[in-house]
């Protein structure tokens, strides 16, 4: 019967061998449950991988395409990978494995090595599936542990399995951890096939096609592990203060008044400051304990006003690093509020959180939010929840109609909340504001007021080529950009220029890395610290561009201090790595011309007032929260001494800086 139908079908019976020689593997990118992007992989028999991986993101995202060899040790013999980065710029790598020596060339290295024993190679570039084959390298490994090349080591363990079902069928998956890439353990969902199934997160995940149903059940598995490593350390690294805490020996700085008081000691009790004076002054009740500073420079807790709690390690980082409160401006709002919780309830570590909820309008550019409105009905629905839900801010993205803008902030103001945002596109800055702002994140769309008829579309890149190109043509002293600045100053407006997350994407290019992360850069996990040096981060400059780009950022820089010294408010924001880059955003700001006094002002008490807290937070003073953290330096003189964080006591607990930084693989500061 089979032998009939091939002879009388011969096309159909070679096109079903053909495809019995090659399993095809196809993934979905969902951002926020919606579809961006795609990942197929093209396993053939002979032991060849093809993998196609694209997704849009604002407009930004990469398209690769990579072919891999897979050897019979689960290692890859050869790859190569052609396409394009985040930012577009042209990536051009490959890799070659002949026995103990392995070379590969990429946009910013290029290098063999010879290595003793099994070693696995991670692409510069590289996708999720080479993530899947490193899973697989790592199970057939001596001991499930391999050398990473270009450096470092990664281990693996399997957590747990669960049976799921979606359209395609049902499916028996694992849950596994490896453990040296990251500041925390990497989750990855294999089949018993040993089949890529999905890679999970609350913000974007990548999922076997016909299985999106299961995310939720893969996510309640892996949360459930993740939870449980964070409430290990909050126990093993919080001391909580049941006693008075007398911290003497310090030098009190309390940057409203921008005194500092040698010799001081500090009495906290229940979370907030009893008392602050001269040593001679302050008595300790009976049982109190005390901690001598050691000389060392005692001031309030850092804010960062700009931030994207999604890490697992977030938390733990902003406290190593000093900051004691953030403003996160958009997330997925059930995931925040249980990450709260579990902070406040100590299972977990981690700053005080303001929350602010974006809102965008639908569209190939939209954020990455379920917050859509397309007109006012949607907008009213879309405040009112995030009203209901304690919300304190609207932060309005770019794909908002410029028409829908007054009415959304007519919105928010009627319950309460301030108005902030990306400028929507085909909208200036002077309109953003004219028509309720209260605020304005990235100091690049207050420049692009004044780029109006080059770029009116800021939805794409556009918004940061177009400085980069042209910002340096900017006169900060034309009449036009001082009458702007006066409607900011007029209207109370703030400014949250944010100049950190942009200093290595103008001036960072391929082999040659900005200078933002250059002070800690050997601090850092060699996966990161490899990131970093290969300049991957940068924007994709034309040749003969670099020096545009250059001035362009410098623009940005010169634009905030013209603002400080205006009298337009500022805050301190990062949208980052909060616990790292705050302090080189504070160095930005003296570099723009702010007194480093003044710099701890904005970074303490000013956030502080702008969220109307400033009778709680941000001063060392009797009365306010006990957010305080002991500075080995003084940085009113150098700000780099920031970074010198040694003791942080939230409110009513107390960490070690250096301990927090080496529970998430980071080296203390020295």
């Amino acid at each position: 019967m089979k032998l009939r139908l091939c002879v009388g079908a011969v096309l159909f019976c070679t096109a079903a061998i053909a495809a019995a020689a090659e399993q095809v593997e196809r993934s979905e990118v969902l951002t926020m449950g919606t579809k961006a992007g795609f990942q197929e992989a093209r396993y053939a028999d002979d032991g060849s991988l093809r993998v196609h991986y694209e997704f849009n993101d604002r407009g930004r995202g990469p398209k690769y395409d990579a072919e891999y060899r897979v050897a019979a040790d689960g290692g890859v013999d050869t790859m190569t990978n052609k396409g394009i980065d985040y930012f577009k710029a042209a990536v051009d790598e490959n890799y070659k494995r002949a026995g103990k020596t392995f070379h590969w060339k990429n946009s910013s290295e290029d290098e063999t090595r010879t290595v003793e024993g099994p070693a696995f190679y991670l692409s510069l570039n590289g996708m999720p599936e080479e993530f899947v084959l490193l899973t697989r390298a790592l199970l057939h490994a001596p001991d499930h542990r391999l050398a990473i090349l270009p450096a470092g080591e990664a281990r693996i363990e399997k957590l747990t399995e669960l049976k799921v079902k979606g359209k395609p069928g049902a499916k028996k998956v694992a849950l596994y951890a490896i453990h040296g890439l990251d500041l925390t353990p990497s989750f990855i969902w294999l089949d018993d096939q040993q089949r890529f199934f999905a890679s999970y997160s609350s913000w974007s995940s990548l999922v076997r096609e016909g299985y999106a149903d299961v995310l939720p059940t893969l996510a309640k598995t892996q949360e459930a592990q993740e939870k449980q490593q964070s409430e290990q350390r909050a126990k093993t690294l919080t001391e909580m203060l049941v006693r008075p805490l007398l911290i003497r020996n310090v030098r009190a700085f309390d940057p409203a008044t921008g005194n500092t008081v040698e010799d001081a000691a500090v009495l906290v009790d229940k979370g907030r400051i009893v008392s602050v004076g001269k040593a001679s002054d302050v008595a300790a009740p009976a049982g109190a304990d005390t901690l001598d500073g050691g000389g060392k420079f005692l001031m309030p807790g850092l804010w960062d006003m700009h931030v994207h709690l999604f890490g697992p390690a977030d938390g733990v980082l902003d406290i190593a690093g000093g900051v004691t409160t953030v403003r996160d401006l958009a997330n997925n709002p059930p995931v925040l509020a249980e990450r709260i919780k579990a902070i406040e309830s100590n299972r977990d570590i981690g700053p005080r959180v303001i929350k602010a909820g974006i809102i965008d309008g639908p569209g190939p550019f939209a954020g990455p939010t379920k917050a859509l409105a397309d007109n006012e009905a949607d907008a009213q629905r879309i405040v009112d929840e995030y009203a209901a839900s304690g919300h304190e801010q609207i932060k309005i993205y770019s794909s908002i109609k410029p028409e829908l803008m007054p009415a959304i902030a007519r919105m928010a103001h009627a319950k309460g909340l301030r108005v902030s945002g990306h400028v929507p596109a085909y909208m200036t800055a002077q309109q953003f504001v004219e028509n309720g702002a209260d605020e304005i994140q990235h100091i690049n769309m207050l420049m692009l007021n004044f780029l109006f008829d080059k770029v009116q579309d800021t939805r794409t890149p556009a918004r940061f080529t177009s400085i980069g190109e042209y910002g340096a043509g900017i006169d900060l002293g034309s009449p036009a950009v001082r009458d702007f600045v006066a409607l900011l100053k007029r209207r109370d407006i703030v400014v949250d220029p944010t100049l950190s997350t942009f200093e290595d994407m103008f001036l960072g290019r391929p082999g040659l890395p900005g200078p933002g992360y250059a002070a800690i850069q050997t601090r850092l996990p060699l996966s990161w610290q490899r990131n970093i040096k290969s300049g991957s981060g940068g924007l994709p400059i034309k040749p003969g561009q670099e020096a545009a780009y250059r001035d362009g950022y410098q623009r940005m820089i010169d634009f905030v201090g013209l603002l400080y010294r205006s009298g337009v408010r500022i805050v301190s924001g990062t949208d980052g790595s909060s616990g790292l880059q705050l302090q080189r955003e504070l160095e930005l700001y003296v570099s723009a011309g702010i007194p480093p006094k003044d710099v701890l002002r904005i970074a303490t008490y000013d956030s502080a007032a702008v969220m109307k807290r400033d009778k709680e937070y941000g001063r060392v003073a009797p009365g306010y929260v006990a957010d305080l953290i002991l500075v080995d330096g003084d940085p009113t003189m150098n700000m780099a001494d920031i970074r010198k964080v040694r003791t942080v006591i939230r409110g009513d607990r107390r960490y070690d800086s250096a301990k927090l930084f080496s529970a998430i693989g980071i080296a203390p500061s020295p």
